[in-house]
């Protein structure tokens, strides 16, 4: 499939994904998730990516959902919209590689929800994040209220979700909605360090710390920790990556992944 949104760079193992519909804030339409469904496809069947970034085009990282298509929506196209919305951004999460978000501006509504679906955030200094839909008479529509409540705890997220106030970067790492913030000409360059030092490790370790973690926020404790000590054990098999990385540690060379 050709792309007209969405932008990719591969290199050492990182696919760069860079948003870009600038004129329209990198406003998230039909053809967007049309686009995210079909590159998720390609990116998770190459066995060359360890990780992805994802990023926009301009002065916002996504502005929103693309009002101008929504508003012409009946109830059941507007449920529909959610629900493609909601299972792209799953997907999203569900990747097998790490997925960062560049916020490199703007983070709001959709965009926001967007950048919550990754695995975690940095942030540009000048980046600001929000859920105002309330201000539209809407509310959420990509899993918002559950993601935000989960990351940064009922609360907060509800203040945020019912005043629709739009906050700063360092207040969005604050609330831990972010991990880290740079300053806007750094930003791309100390993510890709970030995406790279992920790519340079075990990859099926890292893809099972991803998988255990999820599968264990989904559970109780001790179901996770059951699952966690099943997948720690797969990797001592011979031949295996762990062996590898534990002989690799012991002769004091870099291990051969």
């Amino acid at each position: 499939m050709s792309y007209d949104i969405l932008k990719t760079q591969i290199n050492e193992g990182v696919a760069l994904v860079t948003i870009s519909r600038p004129k329209a804030m990198n406003a998230l339409n039909t053809a967007f998730f049309d686009e995210m469904n079909s590159l998720l496809d390609e990116l998770q069947s190459n066995d060359d990516i360890r990780v992805m970034v994802l990023t926009g085009d301009g002065k916002a990282f996504v502005a929103g959902a693309d009002i101008a298509e929504m508003v012409g929506k009946d109830q059941a196209e507007g449920q529909a919209f959610s629900k493609y919305g909601q299972e792209t951004f799953s997907r999203i999460e569900s990747m097998t590689f790490p997925v960062i978000a560049a916020v490199n501006g703007f983070a709001l509504g959709g965009g926001c929800e967007l950048a919550m679906s990754c695995d975690f955030r940095i942030a540009s200094s000048k980046a600001k994040f929000g859920q105002p839909e309330v201000n539209l008479g809407l509310i959420p529509g990509y899993a918002g209220t559950q993601r935000m409540a989960r990351l940064i705890g009922k609360a907060d997220a509800m203040y945020l979700l019912l005043t629709a106030d739009m906050i700063n970067a360092d207040e969005a790492l604050r609330l831990k909605l972010v991990q880290k913030v740079f300053e806007p000409e750094v930003l791309m360059e100390e993510v890709m360090k970030i995406a790279k030092n992920i790519a340079n490790k075990g990859p099926k370790a890292v893809q099972k710390v991803k998988e255990v973690t999820h599968k264990g926020l989904n559970s109780d404790f001790q179901g996770g920790s059951d699952f966690e000590a099943e997948h720690f054990g797969s990797l001592f098999g011979e031949g295996s990556e762990g062996k590898e990385g534990m002989t690799a540690f012991l002769e004091k060379r870099k291990p051969n992944w």
